[in-house]
């Protein structure tokens, strides 16, 4: 099924009705709308779901305004499975990865602002360490992270500057595409599912006659994605992924359970010997006007410690590892929870409602480390 975005210039020169719950989150700079039947409605700023000003919108009307932005392949579709994803364009800046769906029998929307623009680097509060990830030019770099945590953007801010250092061929397979580059001394090649290529699967099994020199899988979903990852990684490409875990260590063994038995000790050896980087981070609410959000930040890099702890299925201590790698650029939610509230970008409240321990947090701020030296 199609999923290409509806011209949103209707019959006569009219906009949709909907546009001005998009306006409004473009306006606002809000990262999600939510929209339902007999409700207000909502949109998340700063990390919080807040009310708009507008009247209740009544069920019929917002399913009116909803199907007259779909073709009528995308609301037979919907029609008969009761979900559906794509993109909505607003123009040069701004498009929308839209998801609508019933629930209790009627149709409600969700949709989650993308700007086309990329964002400077240097905007996104991360640490030098990931623009020296994003010199690697073999292996498998992670970015992980519950939805909504900016893993799209760390991505695309890494891409952005392979575009513009690197003469190689980017190659993205995205459900929907989110960031637009232009060709700089890379050549950008964005494969959106749904409208460029079949599915997943179709992408991956014609990835390597497309002579890629870097890949963004957008996330590994199942087994194959995770294969199709592997292996490119395996013959010279750097490839970049999303992964739905929380830390380097839940990550490791989120890609060992998605691989059936018989073939987990392949994985794990494909790991060793591939990925490069975890790259794992959480959006916080500031104190600062002009950033309402900022990264708290685990980073792992794959140094010999850490290829030794998955090697020997070892993957619980990969925590003591980056404890003991700061130098290296390395960093723990721990040490990146200290660090924000030292940089006056988060309050203390904040760090200890995030932070995995408490009191490891606590005595990190008053400038006492704990360690694991000597397990190796």
């Amino acid at each position: 099924m199609s999923k290409q975005p509806i011209s949103k210039q209707l019959a006569g020169g009219k906009k949709p009705a909907i546009d001005k719950f998009f306006n409004l989150a473009i306006k606002t700079e809000s990262s999600d709308i939510h929209l339902k039947g007999c409700a207000v409605a909502r949109i998340r700023s700063g990390g919080y779901l807040r009310s708009t000003t507008a009247d209740p919108i009544p069920e019929e009307k917002l399913q009116e305004m909803i199907f007259e932005i779909l073709s009528e392949e995308q609301k037979e579709y919907f029609l008969e499975n009761g979900a559906l994803d794509f993109a909505y364009d607003m123009g040069s800046s701004d498009r929308f990865r839209v998801n609508i769906f019933r629930q209790r029998g009627n149709v409600s929307l969700a949709a989650r602002r993308v700007s086309s623009v990329i964002p400077a680097f240097e905007s996104l509060h991360l640490p030098p360490i990931v623009q020296e990830i994003a010199k690697i030019h073999q292996g498998l770099v992670l970015v992980t992270g519950v939805t909504g945590c900016g893993k799209s953007t760390t991505i695309a801010s890494m891409l952005d500057q392979i575009n513009h250092q690197r003469h190689c061929h980017i190659i993205t397979i995205e459900d929907p595409i989110e960031f637009v580059y232009k060709d700089d001394k890379a050549l950008v090649s964005q494969r959106e599912v749904g409208i460029d290529v079949a599915s997943y699967d179709d992408a991956l099994r014609s990835l390597m006659r497309e002579d890629p020199d870097v890949v963004l899988i957008g996330e590994m979903r199942d087994y194959a994605t995770l294969v199709a990852g592997l292996r490119a990684s395996e013959t010279g490409h750097l490839v970049f992924a999303t992964l739905h875990s929380t830390d380097a260590y839940q990550t490791v063994t989120r890609m060992l359970d998605l691989t059936p038995q018989i073939e987990r000790h392949m994985v794990r050896q494909a790991l060793v010997g591939n990925l490069r980087a975890v790259i794992s981070q959480r959006l916080l609410p500031t104190i600062r006007k002009e950033m309402p959000r900022v990264p708290a930040l685990e980073i792992m890099i794959v140094n010999p410690a850490a290829r030794k702890l998955i090697a020997e299925e070892r993957e619980l201590d990969l925590p003591t590892v980056i404890k003991n790698s700061y130098a290296e650029g390395m960093i723990d939610y721990t040490e990146s929870l200290r660090q924000l509230v030292e940089q006056e970008y988060i309050d203390l409240k904040t760090a200890y409602n995030y932070a995995p321990k408490a009191e490891e947090l606590k005595m990190s701020m008053k400038g006492i480390r704990t360690g694991g030296a000597g397990i190796l």
